[in-house]
């Protein structure tokens, strides 16, 4: 088995989340010159709006990025298409199954690696050709699973010959010790770079992060069977106290429209959604995404051979 710096020909094992409206060419390439994977995150975006952010980032960098594809966009037919034309070598998925994608992928000789949330998904990805997958525990921000990370990483890691890319709940060296315990070959980490000083993100945004406690992340949307993770705010505990009440989805939905974006871009405390993750209260202040990644991985190495004695 390729370990997954090999897989990806980085520094380090580490892929940057494929963030929706936040995970941009400047913050995959800015990830990925520091030695991590950089994404180009698809989100609800257009093909024309991926082809360009492809290009870019192929200005801005010359070590490998990929492009995450949300697979429910109505864009994904034709995004799938865009990173074959363009020459993008590495693709994850996220939001449903790649397979009616993963021949025209593989023939292209395109590295799939999708994000699953079960033991299930991860051996039907494994049996569809990919070649990684990013096991995602419930702690992460944004649209998540209900497994934690501790328990899903060993039962997938034990389940599958392919590598397993460890998501959620790691935001310092002491995470990624841990998911290499349980079975990982690398991280995905989303949160932590957030609060760096290449992400195009409001400043807003970043010092919520800064000064989040462990108990200010809340998941709305757990009744509607789409949950998502956000730090607390009025926005947050109104829609939770509404659908407490039964209130019908289509009003929530109202609620909620294009918060993600007033949250990135213009840092509405209150009627953003600001998604991020429950190890939001390890991260105290911003850095440099190569301080970010260099903190992650400080000392690893050697740790990581005693586990693999064990």
């Amino acid at each position: 088995m390729k370990n997954v710096s090999e897989l990806f020909n980085t520094k380090y094992p580490i892929i940057q989340g494929g963030m929706a409206n936040i995970a941009t060419a400047e913050l995959a390439s800015a990830v990925s010159n520091a030695g991590g994977l950089g994404l180009i995150g698809a989100g609800g975006y257009d093909a024309n709006w991926v082809r360009s952010e492809i290009r870019k980032c192929k200005e801005l960098t010359n070590k490998p990025f990929g492009v995450n594809v949300m697979l429910m966009s109505p864009y994904a037919p034709e995004i799938a298409k865009v990173v074959i034309e363009e020459g993008v070598k590495i693709v994850t998925t996220g939001a449903g199954s790649p397979g009616i994608y993963m021949e025209q992928w593989k023939k292209a000789g395109i590295i799939v690696v999708p994000v699953v949330p079960s033991v299930a998904l991860a051996i039907r990805m494994e049996r569809q050709g990919a070649d990684a997958v990013v096991a995602e525990g419930t702690e992460s921000g944004g649209h998540i699973g209900e497994s934690t990370t501790m328990s899903l990483i060993p039962q997938i890691a034990d389940a599958i010959k392919i590598p397993v890319i460890a998501a959620g709940g790691i935001a310092d060296k002491r995470g990624v010790l841990a998911v290499f315990a349980l079975g990982a070959k690398g991280i995905q980490v989303g949160t932590v770079l957030l609060a760096t000083k290449e992400c195009p993100i409001h400043e807003n945004y970043k010092q919520k992060i800064i000064k989040a406690k462990d108990t200010d992340t809340v998941v709305t949307g757990r009744g509607s069977g789409a949950p998502v993770r956000v730090l607390k705010n009025k926005m947050a505990v109104e829609y939770l106290n509404m659908s407490n009440q039964g209130v019908p989805l289509e009003e929530l939905e109202k609620l909620t429209l294009g918060s993600l974006r007033r949250a990135v871009f213009d840092g509405d405390l209150d009627r953003g959604s600001f998604m991020a993750g429950q190890i939001s209260g390890l991260v105290k202040e911003i850095k440099t995404i190569q301080e970010v990644l260099e903190s992650l991985f400080d000392h690893v190495n050697e740790y990581k051979e005693q586990l693999e004695v064990m």
